[in-house]
């Protein structure tokens, strides 16, 4: 008990002492958090037909397995904006520390940055496809399924599509 009111004055004195050091970089930091945005965290993207419908569709080119992939959908970056869960506007400050949680019925999960999907930052081209050769995605790979034609491995590119999720780093 002790040692643990002289730990607890020590990290009093520490967290004081640097205050009186570098008040300026304190106030700096209030200040960020005091601008950052209060969006909600964590956001579920609506997967909805009816949520992608007002979307440019793509044809979207991608090797999964040894199989080239031609497929058809929206978007990651576009959906996530139609949503409210990432702003249209290049990403700053509070937005950098958020990343999408795509999750599968089966449990495989995947997680992208918002940064690298922001076309003024990483600009990575993401789609969610209900379409590959000119058909709706049969029960193995859909109904929604996402492609990401710039990656090496396609272990990004999630088959049944169940949830997708825009999180905060805590």
């Amino acid at each position: 008990m002790v040692r643990g009111r002289h730990l607890s004055a020590l990290l009093l004195l520490c967290a004081t002492a640097a205050h009186a050091q570098a008040p300026h970089a304190h106030d700096h930091a209030a200040h960020q958090r005091a601008a950052a945005p209060a969006d909600p965290s964590p956001v579920v993207v609506p997967l909805d037909e009816a949520a992608r419908a007002s979307l440019s569709r793509h044809k979207v080119e991608a090797t999964a397995h040894g199989r080239t992939l031609r497929c058809e959908g929206v978007a990651l970056a576009a959906l996530l904006q139609a949503s409210g869960a990432m702003p249209d506007a290049p990403l700053r400050g509070a937005h950098l520390d958020r990343y999408v949680l795509v999750s599968a019925r089966d449990g495989y999960r995947a997680v992208f940055s918002l940064g690298e999907l922001d076309a003024t930052l990483g600009n990575r081209g993401v789609y969610l496809v209900d379409r590959c050769d000119d058909a709706p995605l049969d029960a193995d790979s859909g109904p929604l399924r996402l492609l990401v034609p710039e990656d090496t491995r396609p272990a990004r590119s999630v088959r049944q599509i169940e949830r997708i999720t825009v999180i905060a780093a805590p």
